[in-house]
């Protein structure tokens, strides 16, 4: 056995000695027994036995929770995190993590509480991303109450990025939309104006053409002349049914700069269908002849008679008129 691992057990068992009581000793002390439980923990965190480590931290917790010690109940259960995020699960960090922040908001440290919020969503981001997005959305409102708009926005920033990785456009939106609630709050208008091509983005994503123009009239007063410029394109290029141009504008370098995200998720975009133009008829080779009605030959040919009839009536009238024009100029003569 290790020096540490014997130095463990020896703080494990004054810890125990702490909480006994006796004739003279009525209540435990609690306070004495945890500080006992954190270093024993420290001691098994040295000598590699993380699991016994989070099990004296966790203990540590619970003892300095029942001395009203919230501060240092929160932060035993912070390094019980920090010392298993390899062996626990996901689910039981995302709860460990959720108490160590009421914890500290308890004890009045918001910002503590956020912050460890923030640590676990980092831990269990790319095993479970859903879980994740909770815990920055958590750490976003508790930013909030705390008056810390920067802060909080930085947190509400990163779930709407999973969001959109993950393809669950409305919630984007709707986390977007609270980003931008953020920044307007802080005074960060320049923020403002990237978010709204973003939104806009997740819009056509969605497919939702007209949202992503009301959502241009709605946040476009505070976009800069590159945003401007990048979104009058696009929208009009989806409004007329350009395809060339929309992919155009969905390359441009500006979106290519902004976050990985939504840059893939331009690429990823469907395209207007294209208005094609109609296609000219085409003669085929060795076709059958047209059919012809045997009644419109018919028709034709009484047409012809009827026109001859008027031609030699025509001309008889004509004649007629010359002979009476000299007989008339005779009787003048």
């Amino acid at each position: 056995m290790s020096a540490k691992l014997h130095e463990a057990q020896e703080h494990c068992k004054s810890a125990e000695k702490f909480l006994k009581t006796s004739l003279l000793k009525w209540k435990p002390d609690f306070d004495s027994a945890a500080d006992e439980y954190s270093q024993a923990a420290q001691c098994f965190r040295i000598a590699r036995d993380l699991k016994s480590s989070k099990e004296c931290y966790l203990k540590a917790s619970e003892l300095y929770k029942k001395n009203r010690s919230f501060f240092h109940a929160g932060k035993a259960i912070e390094n019980a995190i920090i010392v298993s995020k390899e062996l626990t699960p996901p689910e039981e960090l995302y709860s460990l993590g959720c108490e160590s922040s009421s914890l500290y908001q308890q004890h009045g440290s918001g910002d503590s509480g956020a912050n460890i919020l923030d640590k676990v969503a980092k831990i269990i981001e790319e095993n479970s991303p859903d879980l994740a997005v909770k815990l920055y959305q958590q750490a976003a409102d508790v930013s909030s109450s705390e008056s810390s708009q920067h802060q909080g926005s930085e947190y509400i920033s990163k779930a709407s990025r999973i969001l959109v990785k993950l393809q669950r456009y409305d919630e984007a939106v709707d986390s977007l939309r609270h980003e931008i609630g953020f920044h307007q709050e802080s005074g960060n208008i320049n923020a403002v104006g990237r978010l709204t091509v973003a939104i806009v983005l997740v819009q056509l994503a969605r497919g939702d053409a007209v949202a992503a123009e009301k959502a241009y009239k709605e946040w476009g007063n505070n976009c800069e002349v590159p945003e401007i410029q990048t979104l009058e394109q696009l929208l009009q290029a989806y409004d007329e049914e350009d395809r060339d141009s929309a992919k155009k504008a969905l390359s441009s370098p500006f979106i290519r700069s902004m976050d990985v995200e939504y840059a893939r998720l331009a690429s990823t975009i469907p395209l207007p269908e294209g208005l094609e133009p109609v296609p000219k008829a085409s003669v085929r080779e060795n076709a059958a002849p047209s059919y012809v009605s045997q009644n419109a030959a018919y028709m034709e040919q009484g047409d012809n008679a009827e026109g001859k009839s008027q031609d030699t009536s025509f001309s008889t009238s004509a004649v007629d008129n010359t002979e009476q024009k000299n007989d008339d100029e005779d009787e003048l003569c």
